[in-house]
């Protein structure tokens, strides 16, 4: 699917989630949070690759970093470039691979310094990434971000209609004794849980032998407490690695390989869970069919 096909415009549909007079992205149909209580895990890497395969799904996708103190966005998308304004009051998102995105990391003169904020200049910054720059009309607007339980969540659950979180952890103890916590501030400031990501849930090597590095049944466990499906478990392997570090996300690098197709259903099963979310009764309001008329491929919930 071609970047053009990718972001073509689609069906004019109402909102689908709840905003509010004053939302700083009323042209966004759905925000999904991609947060953990524990750093190290794989956040930013299994937000980029959201993003693009929701994209790459057909869906006009934005991918903010919200990770003011460690942006990963500028490398693991290779854009170096700097965000400019063509009407004076709004800042123009870069755009790579069809998916626009905003990130700290494309304002600094340095990428190498450090930024060293207070917790209001840091949640200011953030809210300007959401107001101040022209989104547009999107159906996912993506936010990586960063760890913990602090400002930056809170915030967002104040400002923001959150159509939902996306909780990343892997299998062992020391990761999940944290994202427990981070699934009990979603419950706490209501922002639904969409579901769970195992990341690095195993590795197979040379000879196909699989090897759990880590353990296993963390991510059944977040999911079991947070009441909330296992949406994906994602295996180690070098290519996520190597083709982050080369600025072209796996998805977009290899979608047929055995990660790039774990992303792809992941996009899917969040798609499943917006969904589920509008079934139910919830905010999101009815479904409609956005697949272009047949098959009943993609579902997308709309407002009455």
């Amino acid at each position: 699917m071609s970047d053009h096909a990718a972001n073509a415009p689609s069906s004019s549909a109402p909102k689908s989630r709840t905003v509010s007079p004053d939302d700083p992205v009323p042209g966004v149909a759905h925000v999904v949070l991609v947060m953990s209580g524990k750093g190290g895990v794989g956040k930013s890497t299994t937000a980029t690759n959201l993003a693009l395969a929701l994209s790459r799904s057909g869906y006009r996708t934005g991918l903010l970093d919200a990770d003011i103190y460690g942006p990963s966005i500028p490398t693991m998308l290779g854009v170096t470039g700097r965000p400019v304004s063509t009407d004076g009051k709004t800042i123009e998102p870069l755009e790579r691979f069809g998916l626009k995105m905003m990130s700290i990391g494309f304002l600094l003169e340095d990428p190498k310094a450090a930024v060293i904020w207070r917790g209001p200049m840091l949640t200011g910054a953030l809210q300007q990434f959401l107001k101040d720059v022209a989104w547009g009309e999107l159906d996912f607007l993506v936010l990586d971000l960063p760890p913990g339980t602090g400002d930056v969540a809170l915030s967002l659950s104040q400002r923001l209609g959150v159509s939902g979180a996306v909780m990343v952890t892997t299998p062992q103890p020391v990761a999940t004794d944290d994202v427990y916590k981070a699934v009990s501030m979603c419950r706490k400031v209501n922002i639904p849980i969409l579901g769970i990501v195992e990341n690095m849930s195993w590795f197979v090597d040379s000879a196909g032998v699989k090897h759990e590095l880590f353990g296993k049944g963390g991510g059944q466990a977040v999911a079991d407490f947070s009441e909330a499906p296992l949406l994906a478990q994602i295996p180690i392997d070098q290519s996520v690695r190597e083709w982050g570090d080369k600025g072209t996300p796996v998805v977009q690098a290899a979608p047929d390989g055995e990660v790039g197709k774990a992303f792809m259903k992941l996009a899917e099963e969040v798609v499943t869970a917006v969904n589920a979310k509008a079934d139910a009764g919830g905010d999101a309001g009815p479904v409609i069919d956005r697949s272009g008329g047949g098959g009943g491929r993609r579902r997308l919930p709309v407002s009455k």
